[in-house]
Formats: C-alpha cells, sequence, structure tokens
C-alpha cells in the first residue's frame, strides 16, 4: 500500500499545481465499495483456538428455575379462599404442580407448608451458573412414575395426633370380681356390648345405651370361669369352674346348650366360626363344634399344665395356645 501511494500520485495533487481535472477523476480517486478488513499475518493477539469473542452460557449449567422463581406467578393470587376459581379441577392443578418440579424444579407456593419454608435453603438468584448441578440417583431404580422426592405430593393434611385421656371414660362397679389372672373374666362383642364375670353372675353392659343386663346365674356351687363371644357377637360362651361350657342367646336371655369333656375348670376359650375352642386346667384342648351334637371333636393333648390362652390365627387355619409350664403351641 506503501509503495502504490508512492509511485501513483493522488488525484488531488493535479489540484494543489493547478491542473485541471474533471469530476469524474475525483471520484476515481476514493474507493467508496466495502471491503473486509484483513487480519494481518503474524499478529501477536492471534490465537486459533480462541471460538468467538462473544459470551455464550452454557444451558446446562443454566437455572430456570432461579430465573422464574424471580417473575411473578400468577398462582400466587389463587391460593386464597377468596379467589373466584376455586371449583378448578384438582387432577389438572395437580398436573402442573408435578410438571412445574420435574422439569424446572420449581414448587407452586400454594403446595409448600410453612415448616418447609423454614428447612428449605435459600435459592440462588444467579441465572448463570458455571457448575452443572449434580445428578439424583436416589430414584435411580424406582418404577413409580412419581420420583422418591416427590411422593409427597399430592399433600395430604397431617393427622392431628390423637389424645389419650388419663381418666377412665366410664367406671362401672364389678363386685365379686375373682383375683385370678390365669381367668378370663371380660369380653367384649362386635355389637359393642362388655360381659363380664361375677362370681357366679354374668352381666351384660351396652355401651351405646348404658344398659346393664343379667345374664345368668351359675348358683352357690359353681362359678364362672371364662367368657368369650362370638365373631357376629349374639352368643355368649361361658366357661365354669366344674368344666362345662354352656351357650346363651344374648338377645332373649336363654341358654341353648351345655357342653361337657373337661375334668378341670374351663379357664380360656377361643371361636372360630362355628368351632369353639376351650383349653382347662385338665391340660387338655377340646375343639366343639356348636351345630353338632357331640360335645367335642377333637382333643389337643400338648401341654403340662393348665391351658391359660387361646387365639385362632387371623386366616382361621392355626391355633396358638399359651401354658402355665411357659410354653407356647
Amino acid at each position: 500500500l506503501k509503495r502504490s501511494l508512492a509511485s501513483e500520485p493522488p488525484a488531488w495533487e493535479g489540484a494543489m499545481d493547478g491542473s485541471p481535472q474533471s469530476p469524474g477523476n475525483w471520484e476515481s480517486a476514493y474507493d467508496y465499495s466495502l471491503r473486509t478488513p484483513v487480519r494481518k499475518r503474524g499478529s501477536e493477539n492471534e490465537n486459533p483456538e480462541s471460538g468467538s469473542d462473544r459470551f455464550i452460557p452454557s444451558r446446562e449449567s443454566t437455572n430456570l428455575a432461579s430465573g422464574l422463581s424471580m417473575l411473578e406467578d400468577p398462582r400466587v393470587k389463587n391460593c386464597s379462599p377468596q379467589a373466584s376459581d376455586l371449583t378448578k379441577d384438582e387432577n389438572k392443578d395437580l398436573y402442573d404442580q408435578l410438571l412445574r418440579i420435574e422439569i424446572l424444579g420449581q414448587r407452586s407456593p400454594c403446595s409448600e407448608r410453612p415448616d418447609d419454608k423454614v428447612l428449605r435453603r435459600q435459592e440462588v438468584t444467579n441465572l448463570f451458573r458455571f457448575q452443572p448441578q449434580p445428578v439424583v440417583t436416589d430414584d435411580l431404580f424406582s418404577l413409580s412414575p412419581v420420583p422418591l422426592r416427590n411422593c409427597s405430593i399430592p399433600q395430604t393434611p397431617r393427622k392431628v395426633p390423637r389424645k389419650v385421656p388419663k381418666v377412665p371414660f366410664k367406671v362401672l362397679d364389678a363386685p365379686h370380681l375373682q383375683d385370678d389372672f390365669y381367668l378370663n373374666l371380660v369380653d367384649w362383642s362386635q355389637t359393642n356390648v362388655l360381659s363380664v364375670g361375677l362370681s357366679s353372675c354374668v352381666y351384660l353392659w351396652s355401651a351405646c345405651t348404658s344398659r346393664v343386663t343379667k345374664l345368668c346365674d351359675l348358683g352357690s356351687e359353681d362359678a364362672v370361669t371364662s367368657v368369650a363371644w362370638t365373631q357376629r357377637g349374639s352368643h355368649l360362651a361361658v366357661g365354669t369352674a366344674k368344666g362345662d361350657v354352656q351357650i346363651w342367646d344374648s338377645q332373649q336371655c336363654r341358654k341353648l346348650r351345655t357342653m361337657t369333656g373337661h375334668r378341670g375348670r374351663v379357664g380360656t376359650m377361643a371361636w372360630n366360626g362355628y368351632i369353639l375352642s376351650t383349653g382347662s386346667r385338665d391340660h387338655n384342648i377340646l375343639h366343639r363344634d356348636v351345630r353338632q351334637p357331640e360335645h367335642y371333636m377333637a382333643k389337643l393333648q400338648g401341654h403340662r399344665q393348665e391351658v391359660c390362652g387361646l387365639r385362632w390365627s387371623f386366616d382361621e387355619q392355626q391355633l396358638a395356645s399359651g401354658g402355665n409350664e411357659n410354653k407356647l403351641h
């Protein structure tokens, strides 16, 4: 460029010398066309590895949740119970809330509880982060469509803990109640009727009406050692000290039948449909079918001392028995 300027005088030199120049010569002296600037070779600032001079942030490290949290959320206005759109479909609100959590990682202010705001750390308001967020892998093998961290959505109100009163609800007089922990003298039916054996008598107390009814009296020569309601709660089995078992109709206060078979007192009984299992001090367990005329259909001998407890399993397939010799069968 310097050589061309030195060899060829510019067009305006002739005008300074007084030589006539035409307007066309003035236009040819300047080139108004656009040209791309050419970078000089061997420049010190040249870096072939550098990309662009513009700063383009990485989208992987961008925190969109913080950016959207600074914007006004139209759902905040609808959190008050006085809003006009309280009848909006709850399923759509739940679906929108899950989308905001899964895609943006942002919780709706309506779904946050007061204690969550205290425990949750303060969100960073910077839109651009230069380190990728760690990947959460706690629910990597979960088969649920909702991740484990969002299992509390939809959030249900917390249940208020039940307060157990320290004073009794009802106090009933129980004179002549035998002081023997081997006996089972109290049983509650499914019809909300409590049966209590007091000496030689059995009393029924209705929790609905608070009415007390005397069911039976065995006399002075016998005593009540156990009571057991049927599963339907309409019939009561009464075990006696002589080893007999009586079946009573609680609605009509009438004895249906008496079954024998034990040589000692009957201290425990358990129903399984129409089958009544009784345990006695004679170390034996008898299975009785109240539909059959026989007094018992099977006898179990496994305990060496008095049978103190009987209980059928929930599927009515197995029977658990406890004896005074500290054995459980």
